[in-house]
């Protein structure tokens, strides 16, 4: 609240004041923002949303990421898409080299590989190709020698700046963030059905408690097939929720990929769920600052359970 308009709200105030008797005026009592008997603030107040790269900072210390895994380095994985495509990953202990068998695509990146479940891999990198920043992570299955990969990119700063209303009367999408989902076999032809990775609403209804650090904690609500809740009950985001877009995907039994991508700061996010061992890992990749020139992609660990789950009837 302004000063101009405290000071008007103290003004009328005291002229309703001596009008009304107390009991009355104090029903309607507006300044400082408090209910008159519980003294609690019911008055709007400014929400504060952070960039990614703050994000980052308030999830840094004391956060329960999992360890960089040295399994794949040295190792070699031919990824055969279903789309047609032969892509080659080589591993070294930080640094990922990948080769496309048509030549349409070649590079390398520093990446992070973790796992959430023994045999099952989520490998994280950022590729720079024809002047655009991709987020690439692989869901690597050695165990059904398959792989998901979801390939994310952010909105640039004028599709940023469309308002929300312009949008929806448009019938476009609320958020600039994509994301998209690639299925394929390792190190052997594809054949159809080859991958056993598929859309799923099993955690739909679900209502998860994750804690990624000492100090930061969420609640998620799977809603439906296409959205889920969130809001920050501990730590930066305190006090601050939302609803957006969503993608599940079962991997194994009780092994779940969800990706979301957020509207109002635009942001891609990722996590590995293990409802058996109560674990996630994943990660967030948003910009860095107030501007479209740095980027951030930072890991996210949590110990999650499963708090309860509404169902409704059919």
């Amino acid at each position: 609240m302004t000063s101009a308009n405290h000071d008007l709200g103290h003004y009328c105030l005291q002229a309703f004041s001596q009008q009304v008797p107390a009991s009355l005026a104090a029903f309607y009592r507006v300044n400082a923002g408090q209910h008159p008997n519980t003294g609690v603030n019911d008055m709007p107040k400014q929400t504060d949303w952070i960039t990614v790269g703050a994000l980052a900072e308030g999830f840094a210390p004391e956060a329960f990421i999992l360890p960089q895994l040295a399994d794949l380095s040295g190792r070699s994985l031919t990824l055969h898409f279903a789309n047609g495509w032969i892509i080659e990953h080589r591993f070294d202990s930080e640094r990922l080299h990948w080769h496309a068998a048509d030549g349409h695509s070649s590079g390398s990146a520093d990446y992070r590989a973790t796992s959430v479940r023994p045999g099952i891999y989520l490998v994280d990198f950022i590729k720079h190709e024809a002047g655009q920043a991709w987020s690439v992570s692989l869901v690597l299955d050695t165990l059904a020698q398959a792989f998901t990969a979801v390939l994310g990119r952010l909105p640039d700063q004028a599709r940023t700046q469309r308002g929300l209303y312009t949008l929806a009367l448009a019938g476009e999408a609320l958020t600039g963030v994509e994301a998209s989902f690639l299925h394929g076999s390792l190190d052997h032809p594809w054949q159809a059905g080859a991958c056993p990775h598929a859309p799923t609403t099993e955690l739909v209804g679900l209502r998860n408690h994750y804690r990624y650090s000492p100090t930061e904690e969420y609640e998620h609500v799977y809603l439906n097939a296409d959205y889920y809740s969130w809001q920050c009950l501990k730590g930066v985001e305190q006090g601050l929720c939302d609803t957006d877009r969503a993608y599940y995907y079962k991997i194994a039994e009780q092994l779940y990929l969800f990706v979301w991508c957020e509207k109002i700061v635009p942001t891609l996010g990722l996590v590995m769920i293990d409802l058996t061992r109560h674990r996630s890992d994943g990660k967030i990749f948003g910009y860095q600052g107030g501007g479209f020139d740095a980027l951030a992609n930072f890991p996210v660990s949590s110990h999650c359970r499963v708090l309860n789950r509404t169902e409704h009837a059919q």
